[in-house]
């Protein structure tokens, strides 16, 4: 037999009772999902609202007013007023506003004329809230014309867009799924990175060494009890995600649960491996950190598009787990059970994970030097 079950249980039960005795575990595995989930929820958006915005108005009139109410009713502006545009040159300079809109003093002989426009300035050093103040305020801009009934409301083909996946078009929708595993890459990646070096700094690997135990029975041991930590922290933010932010699901739990157990092995295994090498706690979790976490947040797609990357750096990301639960969560969030995406990226999180887990088996040596 490749494993003794008996000592399997042995080293199962030490390393369980060794997680109930350390409070830092239990933080990490139950505290810390519970705040970085709030976090992400409330600090990470995409959703661009109450943009600082000002609008010069050279002279009042009637339309004018009513562009001005409309602007103010929007949820995507922060209105302030002035007559003269220098007075909200410094707030662009400081970054206080992030745009001015002016209108016109011949604003309502142009509109009579159909020749009505306003002049959008942005302030480019923030290229995104530039795109969204221009975006937004040429969309109120057209719906003001159509309600002002300046244009026609109606031509010859009509438009009509729909969005699947995501109808309100926000990006809690696709972040907080993302952000579970962001959560298990560093609750599993951390945890694990501190198991072996924890054994080297307190001198008990020298009392493992001496046992029958096997290197296969000491890894499996090891890893088991973290793996049950990484499916409560799992169930944690699942709970969270669904009933405190109302992030909609539509796939099965059991795929769920099925790929997020088999993206917790290459997540462990990559701590594993961290700590078999490093033989120090503090050397380990910085390790952890930028080897998993980093990674995991900057190139797997939860934030940054990758397809907008260099040709290279897609290329490594082929290499991160998180490349492919992210994708698994948000399809399984959004879309449902789509197999044809689950199924292939389950296999190459299934892969990693045997590849580094079969480093780890072959590093992994009975002797103290």
């Amino acid at each position: 037999m490749l494993v003794n079950f008996q000592r399997l249980k042995a080293i199962f039960i030490k390393e369980s009772l060794q997680v109930l005795r350390d409070p830092s575990t239990l933080i990490i595995a139950i505290i810390l999902p519970l705040m970085l989930l709030f976090l992400m929820g409330y600090a990470i958006s995409l959703d661009s609202k109450k943009i600082p915005l000002g609008i010069v108005v050279e002279k009042e009139s009637k339309y004018t007013q009513s562009l001005i109410k409309a602007f103010e009713s929007s949820e995507s502006f922060k209105v302030e007023l002035a007559r003269d545009r220098r007075a909200f040159v410094k707030k662009l300079q400081e970054g206080t506003l992030r745009a001015m809109v002016i209108i016109p003093a011949d604003f309502d002989k142009a509109i009579l004329e159909q020749k009505s426009q306003i002049q959008i300035i942005t302030d480019g050093s923030e290229p995104s809230i530039a795109g969204y103040v221009n975006k937004y305020s040429q969309l109120l801009w057209k719906n003001w014309l159509e309600y002002e009934k300046l244009i026609p409301t109606k031509a010859l083909i009509q438009i009509e867009t729909r969005y699947w996946f995501n109808a309100p078009l926000l990006s809690s929708y696709f972040l907080l799924p993302g952000s579970i595993a962001i959560i298990l890459t560093l609750i599993g990646t951390l945890l694990t990175a501190l198991v072996v070096a924890r054994e080297w700094e307190r001198g008990t690997m020298e009392a493992i060494m001496s046992t029958p135990t096997t290197i296969l029975e000491l890894l499996l041991g090891k890893l088991l009890p973290y793996f049950l930590l990484g499916l409560i922290s799992l169930v944690i933010c699942i709970l969270i995600t669904l009933f405190w932010f109302q992030i909609p699901f539509r796939g099965s739990y059991l795929m769920l649960f099925l790929t997020s157990a088999i993206y917790l092995i290459p997540s462990l295994s990559l701590g594993l491996l961290i700590s078999t090498l490093a033989k120090n706690q503090f050397v380990a979790s910085q390790m952890a950190l930028i080897v998993g976490f980093l990674p995991a947040m900057i190139l797997s797609g939860f934030i940054f598009q990758i397809s907008s990357m260099p040709e290279w750096l897609q290329f490594i990301t082929n290499f991160i787990p998180a490349t492919y639960f992210i994708t698994i969560l948000q399809t399984l969030f959004l879309a449902g059970d789509i197999y044809e995406i689950i199924i292939p990226n389950s296999l190459w999180m299934l892969l990693i994970g045997i590849v580094l887990f079969t480093i780890i088996f072959k590093i992994t040596k009975k002797k103290l030097s």
